[in-house]
């Protein structure tokens, strides 16, 4: 059977319409993927190159000085270990007596929900403690009010640590992994990727509130010897 010219004309304008939809439904997709990608969260912060990072903790801090590197309970190994910290110092200090303070800090320029700094009550474990219930600290600031931060005990085989640790999410001081998470949905849907920090410092002994004593005064002695630089990375810009 022919087909006459109006039945041609139909099949042109039934095909035309099915080409101006698949054109209009591409060019949502692009603008959809273009909006997406200029809403997409960026980092709040450069990272900083680890020989400066380094440079900024200071060897004195208070009546404590630097005298080794080891001898710190480390994050479990992984494979994004690399990728979780920018930044990684562990550090012994010394004030003379059988007391030494073993100090961790942990930096990453950038909290993105995947990628997220480990807490302390993973490593420790991972490193065969047994913990106590982790306990609400508020430390003292001096004339700043106080910080959010988490204390435990930690047995292990052949030592008990006490442990004062903070975390910071940009500018929040979360306390639970919940708060951790809460803290980064909250910054990515302002489209910032917050910077992440753990500050940790441990004394060896089970007396929690003599050794608690000596980690806030340590931790204390640190803000006020911190170079701004350093005084930012502990306490965000709207503390600092």
């Amino acid at each position: 059977m022919t087909e006459t010219l109006q039945d041609l004309a139909r099949k042109d304008a039934g095909r035309f319409a099915l080409s101006r939809r698949k054109m209009l439904l591409g060019l949502g997709m692009v603008a959809a993927s273009g909006t997406a990608f200029a809403r997409m969260p960026t980092p709040n912060n450069p990272p900083i190159p680890k020989d400066q990072f380094e440079s900024f903790i200071p060897n004195v801090i208070g009546p404590w000085r630097f005298v080794t590197e080891s001898g710190v309970v480390l994050p479990p190994q992984d494979a994004l270990s690399d990728r979780l910290y920018d930044n990684l110092v562990t550090r012994v200090y010394s004030d003379g007596t059988s007391r030494p303070v073993m100090f961790l800090i942990a930096y990453n320029n950038r909290q993105d929900g995947v990628l997220q700094i480990h807490r302390p009550e993973i490593c420790y474990p991972a490193g065969g403690y047994e913990l106590t219930p982790t306990q609400d600290v508020r430390m003292p600031l001096a004339g700043n009010g106080y910080l959010p931060a988490k204390a435990f005990l930690a047995s292990g085989r052949d030592r008990d640590e006490t442990v004062l640790y903070w975390t910071r999410l940009g500018n929040a001081f979360p306390r639970r992994w919940s708060e951790q998470r809460l803290a980064v949905i909250e910054a990515n849907l302002k489209g910032i990727v917050p910077d992440g920090l753990l500050v940790r410092a441990s004394t060896l002994g089970s007396d929690m509130p003599g050794e608690l004593k000596v980690l806030e005064s340590f931790m204390a002695e640190l803000i006020g010897a911190a170079p701004p630089a350093l005084r930012k990375v502990l306490l965000g810009s709207t503390i600092a």
